[in-house]
């Protein structure tokens, strides 16, 4: 009887192994597309090429502290009044010049302005300015307000200046 017991057991762990289990379910998941993976592309800027722009004396320039792109509160409180100034002309073009004191290289300037460009032109679209009606542009460190060497110069050189274009009048 034992002998029989076994070859039962062997039979059946044979049997068992060549069926094995059933297949999963396989369950597909739709993978999302690349495109919406991306995160949205922000509006593209317009060209300078062949255009003036010019200050008004409505519109503020803003300031900036050492090595920073960030608004400060006085600077958010300028471009809001600069925001309206532009809302009621719907013409004008802005750009926003990036603009850093003498201090670092050439290179760290040019980027640091262009930071700072980038930081007004963003603080403009999120008040509701159309990106595609602001350019930004950084001068580094080679355009400067002031030309002493002292702090308080420096901080007039570290700067965000809004300059537009006004379509000539036929």
């Amino acid at each position: 009887m034992n002998l029989r017991i076994v070859k039962l057991t062997a039979l059946g762990i044979l049997a068992f192994s060549l069926t094995g289990c059933p297949p999963k379910k396989q369950v597909k998941t739709e993978e999302p597309k690349v495109e919406d993976q991306q995160p949205p592309k922000p509006a593209e800027e317009p060209s300078l090429r062949g255009k003036d722009y010019k200050e008004v004396p409505e519109i503020s320039t803003v300031f900036f502290d050492l090595d920073q792109a960030t608004l400060r509160s006085d600077a958010r409180d300028a471009l809001e009044k600069n925001y309206q100034v532009l809302k009621q002309h719907d013409d004008w073009e802005a750009l926003v010049e990036g603009h850093c004191d003498e201090r670092g290289t050439t290179e760290y300037n040019l980027g640091l302005g262009q930071k700072r460009a980038a930081a007004v032109r963003q603080y403009y679209m999120s008040l509701g300015m159309s990106g595609t009606k602001i350019a930004t542009i950084s001068y580094g460190k080679e355009s400067p307000a002031c030309t002493d060497h002292t702090e308080d110069c420096w901080s007039k050189n570290r700067r965000g200046v809004t300059k537009v274009r006004v379509p000539e009048t036929k």
